[in-house]
């Protein structure tokens, strides 16, 4: 690999390109320079010829410059300096008075009032401290009627950050510049298999650029008080109760919900995937409609049938005392709304097991509860921690539904988003939310440290063409009446939704009206077409990058490869409140200016949502045996060929998976982007979000209705388009 011959030749490429770089960089610094002083010294010349010649007029003149100049300092002396015997001093700037009283000796300011008597506009080379800014001074004549002469000159003090701010754009880039060829070129020439350096550095830089750069933006703001580092605000943090007390609450709720979930997702994941109960395409098409609708939705449909005026509870049970808000409300809305994460990564994780060592282990007379026990559940426990962990960081990060329900029951999400939105305290919402990523990151490495001392691997060269059915009948009955209770229960929360089309006003006046439709599609078209276009960019380009991410993380050995997985992970942890403010405080400014625009929003989703594919894309890849792999690279194949002809393809179920649950959350975000839609780019949960509000729950379950449908149809097209291999087809045979 490292031969001298490729040292040098390597040397000497980085050689060439950092002069090229820095001739580059060095004129374009000198160009946009020149510009600028052009540009100042025309303003400079406009204002001074502007100057009256009257004392009495100057206060005026003063004035309306100040209007039609704002931020410039202006400094009018009748006279020169050193030549007419009176001066006389008009400043509205005491700063640059001070100055010019100060420094009138200076050879900067001589070198101005020469000029300025050859009538001469001279820009000074350095600049200098005005009150709270750096400027440099423009020393600009003030002509006589003849034009042959000056009586006067005007000092203008120009802000000096914008060519300052240039400058260090100009030399970051070029740092970047020069970074990105170096380790382009040194993956290509010392590189075994530049194709992996490539994919390792381009996941390097997109998480660097969209996940670490936004988090220390946000990080950096709360050490800052008055632009000075200060740790008030951390200290603000750590000793409120409240805030201490509110972490436990996330912690609490989070372990609650993500236990729940996980068991109910993978009791749906196991009677679709290892049983032969009738139904289920339906079953499936169940399990994943709580995660296609707007958090607020499901939870408005709590509230208004278990609420304390709620359809249930008051009108046909009359129940008093009871109250679906605090922990055990929060608990239930959670749980039906992020079961379907479990259910759909585990269900990938269920399909690729290699029946095999079930069918010997029957065949040994073990029983059925034996073999699930002993060979199943230990084969399905990377999917099993996968999805606790997804689910468990979801709920962290989730502020709409404990917005809503919470009660008295206080999380961190939610003192965070009113800490914000609330009392506009960033820095505060921020740390807050920062602190969230202490309990997911300690799951997240507990997780990544018990399945690494395992192996899991299921999946060989020859793989079973079918599954066995280890549910006796007796469980099967018990299954199937299970997830018919909750299928029910999934069903009578949509029908709410389904209903609030044509009632009036749900809970007020619940009279038949179709008015609801017209209004609702005519008002949220717009941004109806803008979610659905936004939301189909992203979906294929996450699920890509989270399967070359996992290919990358399980079969890849490379430094840094922990600290890719963590900032890959991170989104997922990040309540939405602090990914908004981060990437408004990183991407509002150059170099990488794209608030307000429709790719800061695709990135949100793209990067949002990678975790998902991430972690079902390592479960699955942790079943198949890499020896597959090497059997194609001995036959020739290179790394890209390897990817699309036998590990795309082995992994079809948790791309799949990562592809459609990006789509649902695109189509369905709320918390991140409701700080970066703009005009043109709006989003279909923010309308609806804004119905609700203003209690138009009929508007609101018009368009949430129009979502799910839209979803549903876009996931059974993703299905036809995207078969399972032949190969990985299974039946379900009872043994």
């Amino acid at each position: 690999m490292f031969t001298k011959k490729k040292i040098i030749a390597f040397l000497a490429a980085l050689a060439v390109f950092l002069a090229a770089d820095l001739w580059m960089f060095s004129a374009l610094k000198g160009s946009f320079a020149k510009t600028l002083g052009e540009s100042q010294r025309q303003l400079a010349t406009a204002v001074a010829s502007s100057a009256p010649a009257e004392a009495e007029a100057v206060p005026a003149w003063l004035q309306a410059a100040g209007t039609s100049y704002p931020g410039v300092g202006l400094l009018y002396l009748r006279g020169l300096p050193g030549i007419d015997a009176e001066v006389a001093e008009y400043g509205r700037d005491e700063a640059l008075v001070a100055l010019y009283r100060e420094a009138a000796a200076s050879p900067g300011f001589a070198k101005g009032i020469e000029s300025a008597s050859y009538l001469e506009t001279y820009l000074s080379t350095e600049s200098y401290q005005v009150g709270a800014t750096r400027a440099r001074l423009l020393f600009a004549p003030v002509y006589n009627e003849t034009r042959d002469m000056a009586t006067g000159l005007v000092i203008v003090a120009l802000d000096d950050s914008k060519l300052a701010s240039f400058a260090g754009l100009a030399d970051s880039l070029a740092i970047v510049a020069f970074a990105l060829f170096a380790l382009a070129f040194g993956v290509a020439t010392f590189s075994r298999d530049p194709l992996t350096g490539y994919a390792i550095l381009g996941l390097f830089g997109i998480a660097a650029a969209f996940v670490a750069y936004p988090l220390f933006q946000a990080l950096k703001l709360t050490f800052l008080r008055d632009g000075r580092f200060s740790l008030s605000v951390w200290g603000q943090v750590l000793g409120n109760k409240q805030y201490l007390q509110a972490l436990w609450g996330s912690v609490k709720l989070g372990c609650l919900t993500a236990t729940y979930s996980t068991v109910i997702g993978f009791l749906f994941a196991f009677a679709v995937s290892r049983t032969t109960i009738k139904g289920k395409k339906l079953l499936t098409a169940l399990a994943t409609m709580p995660v296609i609708s707007p958090p607020f939705s499901l939870t408005l449909s709590i509230i208004l049938l278990f609420g304390n005026n709620g359809l249930v509870t008051k009108r046909l049970l009359n129940l008093e005392g009871f109250s679906i808000y605090g922990l055990g409300g929060l608990s239930l809305v959670q749980t039906i709304s992020m079961f379907p994460i479990a259910f759909l990564t585990l269900s990938g994780v269920l399909q690729a097991i290699d029946s095999t060592l079930e069918e010997a282990s029957l065949d040994l007379n073990a029983s059925r509860w034996g073999t699930f026990k002993r060979v199943t559940m230990p084969l399905a426990a990377p999917g099993l921690l996968s999805a606790w962990l997804l689910v468990f960081t979801n709920s962290l990060a989730d502020f709409a539904n404990p917005l809503l329900l919470a009660g008295s029951y206080r999380v961190l999400s939610v003192e965070s988003y009113i800490e914000v939105t609330g009392m506009n305290r960033l820095a505060n919402g921020s740390a807050l939310s920062i602190l969230l990523l202490l309990p997911t990151l300690t799951a997240f490495f507990i997780q990544r440290s018990w399945v690494s001392k395992r192996s899991f691997v299921v999946v060989t060269g020859k793989p079973s063409g079918r599954l066995s059915d280890l549910a006796s009948p007796g469980v099967r009955r018990a299954l199937a009446g299970f997830i018919i209770l909750v299928s029910v229960f999934i069903v009578s929360l949509y029908g709410t939704i389904v209903a609030g089309c044509f009632v009036k006003n749900w809970g007020i006046d619940y009279s038949f009206t179709l008015s609801n439709i017209g209004e609702a599609l005519t008002r949220g078209k717009d941004a109806l077409v803008s979610t659905l276009v936004l939301a189909g960019v992203a979906t294929p380009i996450a699920g890509i990058l989270s399967m070359i991410a996992a290919v990358l993380v399980v079969r890849k050995k490379f430094p840094g490869k922990r600290l890719l997985e963590a900032l890959v992970m991170t989104p997922f942890a990040i309540p939405g409140t602090l990914v908004g403010i981060s990437y408004i405080l990183a991407f509002n400014q150059p170099p990488i200016l794209l608030v307000g625009t429709g790719a800061i929003l695709v990135i949100c989703y793209v990067v949002r949502e990678l975790p998902v594919g991430l972690e079902g894309g390592v479960a699955t890849l942790r079943q198949i045996d890499p020896s597959i792999e090497e059997a194609a690279s001995d036959l020739g194949a290179d790394q890209a060929t390897i990817f699309r002809t036998v590990v795309l393809p082995l992994i079809r179920p948790a791309f799949i998976s990562s592809m459609s649950y990006t789509f649902v959350r695109s189509m369905t975000a709320v918390s991140a982007i409701i700080f970066l839609i703009s005009a043109r780019w709006y989003h279909i949960t923010i309308q609806i979000y804004n119905f609700s509000e203003n209690i138009r729950f009929g508007l609101a379950s018009v368009l949430s209705t129009t979502l799910i449908v839209i979803v549903l149809a876009v996931f059974g097209l993703m299905r036809l388009l995207v078969r399972q291999s032949e190969n990985l087809e299974k039946t379900v045979s009872v043994q």
